[in-house]
C-alpha cells in the first residue's frame, strides 16, 4: 500500500559491509520522506528487526549473508504485513533483476547508478511502484525459474545439496510420491530430463551470486 504524503517511510537498510551502509545511512538519513529504523548486516537480523516492524520498506544486497537476498524475498512475500524490497546488486547481468522480480521484489538498482539514484527509486517503490530496468516480458515469463513455485524452489535447492527422494520427502514434510510427482513437474518447467542437470541447472544460474564480490553495491558519488 502506498505511503501517504504526510507520513516518513521507515526504513531498513541491509548490507554486510558497515562502510555501504554507513555512507547510504548518512543520505536517507538527511532526507525529509524517510526515517530510518535500522541498519543490519544479515539476512537473520533484517527479517527479525522487518517482522518486528512496522517497516515500510526494506533496502536489500543481492549477496546478504546467510541467506541472500532472493530466499529473504520469499521468506517475505507471503508475509501479510511484510515490507516491500528494493534489491541492489554489483551485478549487472539481466539475470539478478529477472530473479529479483520472479522473488517478490519491488525494485532494483545497479552500481552504476548513484546513492541520490538509489533513493529516488525507493521513494517511488514506497509508493507502491515497480522499478526496474529495461527488461523484455516475453523473456522473463519464458524463464524456468518465473514459472517455478515456491515448494519447486526450495526443492531445487535441496537437490543441489544432494538429498534423496526419501530426504525431501522428510524435511518438505510430504509423501515420496508426491516428491516423485514436483520432480516430475520442476523437470518439466527447467526442460530438463533428470536430477543430475536440475542440479546442474541451478548451479549454472547461481554463478552471479557465488562470485559476486560480498557487500553488493558501490554506488556512485555522484
Amino acid at each position: 500500500m502506498p505511503i501517504s504524503a504526510d507520513k516518513k517511510i521507515k526504513i531498513v537498510l541491509a548490507d554486510p559491509n558497515p562502510l555501504i551502509l554507513s555512507g547510504m545511512a548518512e543520505k536517507i538519513t538527511a532526507d525529509s520522506r524517510f526515517s530510518l529504523i535500522a541498519t543490519v548486516r544479515n539476512s537473520q537480523d533484517f527479517l527479525s528487526t522487518v517482522m518486528r516492524g512496522p517497516v515500510d520498506l526494506g533496502i536489500v544486497c543481492w549477496t546478504l549473508p546467510q541467506l541472500g537476498g532472493q530466499k529473504v524475498i520469499e521468506v517475505l512475500r507471503d508475509h501479510p504485513s511484510a515490507p516491500r524490497i528494493l534489491v541492489y546488486s554489483q551485478n549487472q547481468s539481466n539475470d539478478v533483476p529477472r530473479r529479483a522480480m520472479a522473488a517478490g521484489a519491488a525494485g532494483y538498482c545497479d552500481k552504476e547508478q548513484t546513492v541520490d539514484e538509489l533513493i529516488t527509486i525507493a521513494a517511488s517503490v514506497a509508493q507502491g511502484k515497480m522499478v526496474f530496468p529495461f527488461m523484455d516480458i516475453r523473456a522473463l515469463q519464458a524463464d524456468p525459474l518465473f514459472l517455478l513455485t515456491k515448494r519447486e524452489r526450495s526443492l531445487l535447492e535441496y537437490l543441489s545439496e544432494g538429498m534423496t527422494n526419501k530426504e525431501l520427502a522428510t524435511v518438505l514434510e510430504i509423501s515420496v510420491n508426491t516428491v516423485k510427482f514436483h520432480l516430475s513437474n520442476l523437470y518439466e518447467k527447467l526442460e530438463v530430463r533428470n536430477r543430475s542437470q536440475a542440479i546442474a541447472f541451478y548451479y549454472s544460474r547461481h554463478l552471479d551470486t557465488i562470485t559476486e564480490q560480498e557487500g553488493g553495491l558501490k554506488l556512485r558519488s555522484e
